[in-house]
C-alpha cells in the first residue's frame, strides 16, 4: 500500500557524487569501520569503476577521509587559545598531538592496517602528509605575519619537522620507545619551536 506521491525510485541515486563517497567513507572511518570501496560504492549506487575513476585509488580516498577528520582536530586545538607566538603554537600543537593521540577511529585505522596507514599519514608522496604539514605551517605564518613569532627557521621547513616529528611520536617509532609520548613530543616540539 502506497500513499500518493510517496513513491519510493530505485536504482541509483539522482545526484550521487564524489562528496557522498566520502562521507560514507567517512561515516566507516568514524566508527573503526574497515573502508570497504565495493561496499560504499553498493551504498551510494555507483560503480566501483566510478569510485576509482574518482579518486585513483582506495589509499586516495582513505587519505581524502584522514584529512576531513583532521582538520577540524587541529581547528578545535586551535580554537579558544589566548597565548601567541611560540606558546599559542606550542599549545596548539600540543592540543592537536593529544587529541590525535586518543582518537579511537585513528587508532582503529592504524592498527587495523598498520601499513596502509603509516604508508598514507607518513609519506610525502600521499595526500594526507603534505595536507597536515600545509596547515602546520599555516598556524607558524599567521604567527609570523601576526608579528608574534620569529621562528628560527623558514615556516614551511619548521612546519614539515613538526609533522614529522610528531608522526615518529605518535605513530611509528617504537625502536626508541617514544611511541605514544605526547609529554615527551612536547617537550621536542618546544625546542624546536624556540619556547622555554
Amino acid at each position: 500500500m502506497s500513499r500518493k506521491g510517496a513513491t519510493r525510485q530505485r536504482g541509483r541515486p539522482a545526484a550521487a557524487s564524489r562528496d557522498d563517497v566520502v562521507d560514507a567513507a567517512l561515516y566507516r572511518y568514524l566508527r573503526g569501520q574497515r573502508i570497504d570501496v565495493q561496499a560504499i560504492a553498493g551504498e551510494i549506487g555507483v560503480g566501483r569503476a566510478t569510485v576509482y575513476r574518482w579518486f585513483g585509488s582506495r589509499d586516495n580516498l582513505i587519505g581524502e577521509v584522514v584529512i576531513r577528520a583532521t582538520e577540524p582536530v587541529l581547528a578545535k586545538a586551535r580554537a579558544g587559545l589566548e597565548g601567541k607566538g611560540g606558546p599559542g603554537l606550542l599549545d596548539t600543537f600540543d592540543r592537536f598531538n593529544r587529541a590525535l593521540a586518543d582518537a579511537p577511529a585513528l587508532r582503529a585505522f592504524v592498527e587495523q592496517e598498520r601499513d596502509a596507514a603509516l604508508r598514507l599519514i607518513a609519506s610525502g608522496a600521499g595526500i594526507v602528509q603534505p595536507r597536515i604539514v600545509e596547515l602546520i605551517t599555516a598556524q607558524i605564518t599567521e604567527e609570523v605575519e601576526a608579528g608574534t613569532y620569529d621562528p628560527p627557521v623558514e615556516p614551511a621547513i619548521l612546519g614539515y619537522a613538526i609533522v614529522k616529528l610528531a608522526q615518529a611520536f605518535l605513530f611509528n617509532d617504537t625502536v626508541a620507545g617514544i611511541r605514544g609520548d605526547v609529554d615527551r613530543l612536547r617537550e621536542v616540539e618546544a625546542a624546536l619551536l624556540g619556547v622555554n
